[in-house]
């Protein structure tokens, strides 16, 4: 057990939760595969927009508690690449293949998001050890956010679908909002904006602001031009811990 971490009943039990939150993920990821079979898509986001938040949050805090320590028998990243791989694959594959209208050839084009995420989730290098994502990092929730709320023709929206999927394969290096130390802070602060304005649109869902839809395009632009930026920079000149 590393020095300073002493497996008390609280700690302990702050430990189980942290496990517990992160496995709440998957069935969160079924009530929103259920709620899209239905046809609600606005439930269906909700749920999924569940799951990002549970991701976004569960790693600091088992840093916090020191889950590694204090259940060393469990492996918690090992947990979280399960839910992910079914909430951020799985779960928006099944969207875009059960909601009618989204994309053509919905199901070999869903196959696609799901084998080539497969391959990414895999690779030993898939997190760097300065805390970047390498290749496109399965945000196929937020893919499907976009191809539904900007009305893209289907055949658009499979073009897209095959390109992010190509992405994975691509070895850029993509910042890890809550990790990437470089302009953390500004990007968690962006990531907040964004997501209040995302929730503000699906709860909305019913009269879709398509130009509020727009403008949240800011924080995918703000992402995908600071990763780049950051790939392209010297290793030695990119911060981290």
């Amino acid at each position: 057990m590393a020095v300073g971490v002493t497996a008390t009943p609280l700690r302990l039990v702050a430990a189980w939760g942290v496990h517990l939150l992160t496995a709440s993920g998957a069935p969160a990821g079924l009530l929103a595969v259920l709620a899209a079979i239905r046809g609600d898509v606005a439930v269906s986001f909700w749920w999924m927009a569940y799951t990002i938040v549970v991701d976004a949050v569960d790693g600091t805090l088992a840093r916090a508690v020191g889950v590694k320590q204090v259940l060393p028998t469990v492996d918690g990243a090992r947990l979280d690449d399960c839910v992910d791989y079914f909430t951020y694959v799985l779960v928006p594959a099944t969207f875009l293949v059960v909601v009618p209208g989204i994309l053509a050839l919905a199901v070999p084009v869903a196959a696609a998001m799901c084998i080539a995420s497969g391959y990414g989730f895999a690779q030993t290098a898939a997190k760097t050890t300065d805390h970047f994502f390498t290749g496109f990092p399965s945000y196929w929730n937020v893919v499907a956010f976009y191809l539904w709320a900007l009305g893209w023709p289907p055949s658009v929206n499979a073009a897209v679908v095959v390109l992010f999927a190509v992405g994975v394969f691509v070895p850029i290096r993509y910042v890890y909002p809550s990790r990437t130390t470089t302009l953390r802070g500004l990007t968690i602060t962006l990531g907040v904006v964004w997501g209040v304005l995302l929730m503000w649109a699906v709860a909305h869902a019913d009269d879709l602001p398509r130009r509020l839809v727009v403008a949240s395009l800011f924080y995918p632009v703000y992402y995908f031009a600071l990763s780049l930026v950051l790939h392209l920079r010297p290793r030695d000149l990119v911060a981290a811990p």
